[in-house]
Order: C-alpha cells, then sequence, then structure tokens
C-alpha cells in the first residue's frame, strides 16, 4: 500500500474526543478507546497540504463559499455514486445531526410521530425527542446474519398518520447497504403515504468492496422530491473536527425551507478551514480512499476470525459499510451494566454499548475497526481474555 495504515499515533493529549475522556468517562485513563466514529489514521495527504496552505494566509477573516469547492461535490457524487447532482440543491450545515434536527423541526409538528428503524446512531432518537416529536420505531429484522427492513410495519405506521421518516443509509450500526429493490419499496411506501425522508448517507463512501451505495434521492425523481439527503465528507476523510457538512435537495421547497431556517440561526457563513480540506479531499483524495477501504476490509476480516476462534459465543454481524463492527454478545449472558463492566473494569477497553441504540441494541456492542491493526489486535485480546474470565466466574 501507498500508505501506511498500521502506523500508530499517539494521539493522547490532543484534546481528542476519544482518547483523553477516558478516566472521565469510562473510569481508567488506560482504557484503549475503539468507540466513537473518527478514525485513528491521519486524513490524506492532499487535505494537510491545503490546511497549510489555507492557515498560512495569516488573516482568518470570513470566507464565503467558492466555485471549486461546489464542483468538487458534484464531481465526487458523479464518479463514485452515479448521482448528478446540481449546484443549486446544495446548502452547507455545521453537522449532519444539526441537519436532522433542523428537518425534524421543519417537516413535521410538535407531537407528531417521526419514523426511524432501530437500532440506530442514537443522535436520531434525540433529534426527535429533544424537538418535541414521538418516535415511531420500525425496528429492522434480523434474518441471515443480516438487517432486512420490515416493511408491513412500517406501512402501518405510516397508516397510523406518520410523515416523515429518518433513514440511516449505510445503516449505523449494523453495517447495512440497502439494496436498490429494498429502497425501491421503501420509496414506493412513502410516495404512497405522503411520507418525506430525510435520508443521512454520511457513511456513503465507506462501502466496502463488492458493495455499493445507492443514494435514495437517486431512484426517481419522484423519490427525490421528497427527499433530502444529509452528506458529508468527514466520515469519508477523517475530518469530524472540521465541522462541515451539507444537505442536498432537489424540491425547491424543502431547500427552501431547509436554507431560511439556517440563516435565521446564522449557521449559513462559510468556515474558514473546511472548504478547502473537503474541496481537496474529494479532488485528490480518491486513491487513499480505496487504500483505506481495503484495510478496514481487512481488519473486519480479522476481528471475524479472532473472535470465533477466541470467544464463540459472540457473534458478527459482517459489516457491507462503515468501518464499525456490530457484534452480538448475548451468548455471553450479561445484562447491560455487565457488559459496561467487562469492557471498563475487566478487559480495560470502550466499545459503543449497544442499548444506546435502541432497545434492540441491547446485548450487542459496536467496535470501531478503523484504526492500526495493531490496537485492533490488543483491544480484542483484552476481551476476548477478560471475557472468558469474566463469565466463568
Amino acid at each position: 500500500m501507498k500508505y501506511d495504515f498500521d502506523r500508530v499515533i499517539d494521539r493522547r493529549n490532543t484534546r481528542s474526543y476519544k482518547w483523553d475522556q477516558s478516566e472521565k468517562l469510562f473510569g481508567d485513563k488506560d482504557i484503549m478507546p475503539l468507540w466513537v466514529a473518527d478514525m485513528d489514521f491521519e486524513s490524506p495527504p492532499a487535505v494537510k497540504e491545503a490546511l497549510k496552505r489555507r492557515l498560512e494566509q495569516g488573516i482568518y477573516g470570513y470566507s464565503v463559499p467558492s466555485e471549486g469547492y461546489t464542483q468538487a461535490i458534484t464531481g465526487w457524487f458523479r464518479r463514485r455514486h452515479g448521482w448528478d447532482i446540481a449546484p443549486e440543491w446544495i446548502s452547507d450545515s455545521p453537522g449532519i445531526v444539526t441537519s436532522l434536527s433542523l428537518s425534524v423541526e421543519l417537516f413535521s409538528e410538535p407531537g407528531e410521530a417521526v419514523i426511524l428503524q432501530s437500532p440506530v446512531y442514537y443522535p436520531f432518537y434525540d433529534v426527535i425527542q429533544l424537538n418535541g416529536r414521538k418516535v415511531a420505531k420500525n425496528p429492522l429484522i434480523l434474518r441471515n446474519g443480516r438487517y432486512e427492513m420490515d416493511y408491513a410495519q412500517l406501512e402501518e405506521l405510516m397508516q397510523a398518520g406518520a410523515k416523515l421518516l429518518l433513514l440511516c443509509s449505510p445503516h449505523n450500526p449494523g453495517g447495512r447497504v440497502w439494496l436498490r429493490e429494498e429502497l425501491l419499496q421503501l420509496g414506493e411506501l412513502c410516495l404512497r403515504y405522503g411520507v418525506t425522508v430525510i435520508s443521512d448517507e454520511i457513511h456513503c463512501d465507506l462501502a466496502l468492496p463488492g458493495h455499493r451505495h445507492i443514494p435514495f434521492a437517486s431512484l426517481s425523481e419522484e423519490i427525490a422530491d421528497i427527499t433530502l439527503t444529509t452528506l458529508a465528507s468527514t466520515k469519508t476523510f477523517n475530518l469530524p473536527g472540521l465541522q462541515t457538512s451539507f444537505i442536498v435537495a432537489s424540491n425547491p421547497d424543502l431547500k427552501r425551507k431547509f436554507d431560511a431556517r439556517v440563516k435565521a440561526l446564522s449557521l449559513h457563513m462559510a468556515g474558514f478551514l473546511a472548504p478547502e480540506a473537503v474541496e481537496a479531499a474529494y479532488n485528490e483524495g480518491e486513491e487513499w480512499l480505496d487504500e483505506l477501504l481495503t484495510y478496514v476490509a481487512a481488519n473486519a476480516d480479522y476481528a471475524a476470525d479472532y473472535l470465533s476462534r477466541n470467544l464463540p459465543e459472540v457473534k458478527i454481524m459482517r459489516p457491507e459499510a462503515t468501518y464499525l463492527l456490530w457484534i452480538d454478545c448475548r451468548g455471553l449472558k450479561l445484562d447491560v451494566a455487565g457488559l459496561k463492566r467487562l469492557m471498563h473494569q475487566e478487559a480495560k477497553v470502550a466499545f459503543n454499548e449497544g442499548s444506546v441504540f435502541g432497545s434492540e441494541g441491547e446485548g450487542y456492542l459496536r467496535i470501531n475497526l478503523a484504526c492500526p491493526r495493531s490496537i485492533l489486535a490488543e483491544a480484542l485480546e483484552r476481551f476476548c481474555r477478560a471475557a472468558a474470565a469474566y463469565t466463568s466466574k
């Protein structure tokens, strides 16, 4: 490989959300953190150089977006996903969760039901409940080791009046890449019942070898007309600290409402650094990403093999996308508190505990695979050794 993903970078004492909070969050500064979804890899060299050039200007004043930034976005999605995005469909937002929250506020009424497909990325619950809406769960079905949509129960929620759906595509934490026919069936239901879709596709570039992400809004003009897609380069190129994302909406009414609310909250100003990083990543980061995906897939294979040999009570959900591994630990017969004790006190590791993704995630853990193989190996060794001792007590 051209890029060295095996290199261990010490992130302690860098104000790292993941590495500098172990004692505060888990009670021990020596805990190995494989939880929050950022990578322990440097971003592509082109990003680093672009940021250096921008910083060297020395005057960090108010900024405007450039045509090159927009062209980088549209060119990337045309090349990588076969999706032709018109520049006028794009609006910037500080982050994906910000876009989700604004969309819930704008496209539903207080007290109304908003559909999510659980288990799912935990801020989905927050943006619904903290906006005074009700969570309408459409639990995913576990079949043959992967999640599938329950269309019959979903239709019941729509028949009962739910008019907004938060879609997670690819799915986090399960790693599913929804197939075209699955998304079309979902889209047909939404069109039939007048449901607006907010599609969180932040992991779209992280489809692993052998899988292809289909943008929901690319399925048809009719489906695009009911969809607002939230996107970012941050997961793809490890840029989350730059606080940058964008939405795509071809429906001018959806976009006009979103833009007006962003301006009312004064969130519309262009950042000084982020556009340079995004433009460099999309224009010059493709080779880096392809090598990253190969490395992450190999990490997933390594974890699956190690767990099957050393802790067969645990079953993995083979990821089709993301750098996240969803593992079923119900065979260990531990409750939520027991799993936390096992991780934090016995194994000295921090994975995501599954119940935060919804009650359907109880007994599961989510492991971040975007780290050097040596770190993953040590974390798995700690966990398996501790689990064998802990469960035999």
